[in-house]
């Protein structure tokens, strides 16, 4: 079955002290397109991520967000008692002066007070584990845009059984057309002819219901409308194309077909039916923007 193009995924594990929590989140796209979003310590695994990415999905713009939290007692801040001492020595005049006590949580914001800065040996070391946690994440996005290509599957098939149906009603009513036609211009041309007293051929009624025929004849953009729809379902069931744009463009080729058979064929129940194909094309035009 085909595959839609959202889905959303996200995996944590701890390592060393540290975890790691990776999300994805995956829409719409032309192309393949990968943004990953990842701390400073991180930079350099970006293209590491992409081929993750590359080698589960094929369409859609997806974004891979990792955070790293410190869980361990080394993730306590540093804090610099020199530093501190320093700006209360300068501090407690003031103190004195205007009766206030220090506030060391305070001083603890200033500049150079509290060191946090991590050598990053080990999150280079844990670089292959974050790959196995975005692997599992986009593991989930697969898995939901698989579910959801499933549902997709199933309402376009309903909408292309419904585009055949009327495209069989259109292929009835065609002779019945030609048949109306000749029937009208016969009553006509007795009129006409009886009023000048002139004799009705048979042949020239022939000749007019043929040129009508021809100029009027659907049978080539039916066929290739039904066609379409046989392309469509052998498409729908193929798990190993990316097939949405090619639908995109089967779906512009039906209508373009539909528009032909209603401007050729001036029948208000032929008119019925195309208008009941062309919304059923746009429904399903609509549904394929969201498949792979």
């Amino acid at each position: 079955m085909p595959r839609s193009m959202t889905g959303f995924g996200e995996a944590q594990s701890v390592k060393d002290g540290r975890r790691y929590s990776v999300e994805v989140r995956a829409v719409n796209g032309r192309f393949l397109k990968c943004v990953p979003r990842v701390s400073d310590d991180l930079h350099g695994i970006e293209s590491d991520i992409e081929k993750v990415v590359g080698s589960i999905l094929r369409r859609g713009s997806v974004t891979v967000s990792i955070r790293c939290t410190e869980e361990s007692a080394g993730a306590a801040a540093t804090i610099n008692l020199a530093a501190l001492e320093q700006y209360i020595v300068q501090v407690q005049p003031l103190a004195t002066k205007f009766s206030h006590h220090i506030d060391i949580a305070s001083l603890l914001s200033l500049p150079g007070v509290v060191s946090t800065e991590s050598d990053g040996s080990g999150v280079e070391s844990a670089k292959p584990f974050i790959l196995e946690l975005v692997a599992e994440a986009i593991g989930q996005v697969d898995t939901m845009r698989r579910h959801e290509g499933a549902a997709l599957a199933a309402d376009i098939s309903s909408h292309l059984d419904k585009i055949q149906s009327h495209v069989d009603h259109i292929q009835g009513l065609a002779p019945r057309v030609i048949e109306a036609y000749q029937q009208r211009l016969r009553q006509r041309m007795e009129s006409l002819l009886a009023e000048v007293e002139a004799e009705f051929r048979q042949e020239d009624l022939l000749r007019e219901v043929a040129v009508f025929a021809e100029r009027t004849d659907i049978a080539e953009e039916l066929s290739r409308l039904s066609a379409h729809l046989v392309q469509f379902r052998e498409l729908l069931t193929n798990d190993n194309e990316l097939i949405g744009r090619t639908l995109d463009f089967l779906c512009q080729e039906m209508l373009r077909e539909a528009n032909t058979i209603g401007s050729k064929c001036l029948d208000s129940d032929v008119a019925r039916y195309v208008v009941e194909v062309k919304g059923a094309v746009d429904r399903v035009k609509e549904q394929v923007q969201n498949l792979e």
